[in-house]
């Protein structure tokens, strides 16, 4: 267990480590932000003073080095917009993302487990094509483009729901009801798939046979059996709806981690961008080895190695 521990903590640090340097890389081509903080007719000299200011006329790989020297002091910088903490803006905004992932991940997760389950055992019926076709299409309709049905019908013609933000109780239910519809969508397919492959054991035969309930059979024993791979679709899913909250959050002004780093981005507010990738990454990362440990409580045969 501890050398499983310390294995995973190693892979965490070199995801993170990759995805700030990645994002570190690329968000230098996005041009030189000095410019964006000066007037337009600011004097060369000037422009050149402030890029000394900050740092960016040193050659690259030297602001790489200063950089990641600074982060695993557990300095991410000052805003060059705000001259606030980086990690604390961004962190400042995470309950925000929290509360809108955690209500898309139960939403999609108390409406997909049973209609995945009842899919399986109504294999081929009118329940099983309807629930089928409807994951269908809520896997194909991008996430923006939903949210802008909802605040459309929903918001501007009927006026039930905000059209955005995250003033009034009711803002969150369009932004929570887009984020959760392709993962419910997907999570419906594969419990459907996978109960499929359990309904058809020896055993579940055996069970129908000596007279066990169907309910028993299906909760107790198949989904049981089934919920090993669904673990890790969703923690799969909820490190995906914490990154898919970020083009929600646009869509729906939703003031969380995603607003944060696009509007970071607009600014070329570099060090924002990297607080917020550093977060998220770390997030799904944690995620990922908390499903790992769900496997040993799920499934006792399993020892982690």
């Amino acid at each position: 267990m501890p050398e499983f521990i310390i294995k995973r903590v190693l892979q965490t640090l070199i995801v993170v480590f990759l995805a700030l340097t990645g994002v570190f890389f690329l968000v230098r081509l996005s041009g030189d932000p000095t410019i964006l903080f000066l007037p337009p007719d600011a004097p060369k000299d000037q422009i050149a003073e402030y890029r000394h200011t900050l740092g960016f006329d040193r050659p690259l790989y030297v602001q790489y080095a200063d950089y990641i020297i600074h982060v695993v002091q557990g300095d991410f910088g000052d805003s060059l917009v705000t001259k606030e903490s980086a990690l604390g803006r961004i962190l400042s905004s995470f309950p925000a993302t929290l509360q809108l992932a955690l209500s898309a991940f139960v939403v999609s997760l108390v409406i997909a487990i049973p209609i995945g389950v009842l899919s399986a055992y109504k294999r081929n019926t009118w329940f099983d094509k309807f629930g089928v076709g409807l994951t269908v299409l809520g896997q194909a309709i991008p996430s923006f483009w939903l949210g802008l049905l909802f605040i459309y019908f929903f918001a501007v013609k009927l006026h039930w729901f905000p059209t955005g933000g995250r003033s009034a109780s009711l803002s969150m239910i369009l932004p929570t009801a887009t984020l959760a519809i392709y993962s419910l969508a997907r999570l419906v397919r594969f419990t459907r798939s996978k109960m499929l492959d359990v309904l058809k054991k020896d055993y579940i035969r055996t069970m129908k046979a000596v007279g066990v309930s169907t309910l028993e059979i299906l909760t107790k024993y198949a989904l049981k059996n089934a919920l090993l791979p669904i673990i890790t679709l969703i923690a799969l899913d909820l490190g995906a709806l914490l990154e898919g909250a970020v083009i929600t959050e646009i869509v729906f002004s939703w003031p969380g981690i995603g607003m944060q780093v696009m509007n970071a981005l607009m600014s070329r507010d570099f060090p924002v961008v990297m607080a917020g990738i550093f977060v998220i990454s770390l997030i799904y990362s944690v995620i990922n080895f908390a499903a790992d440990l769900l496997y040993s409580v799920v499934d006792p045969q399993i020892r982690l190695k």
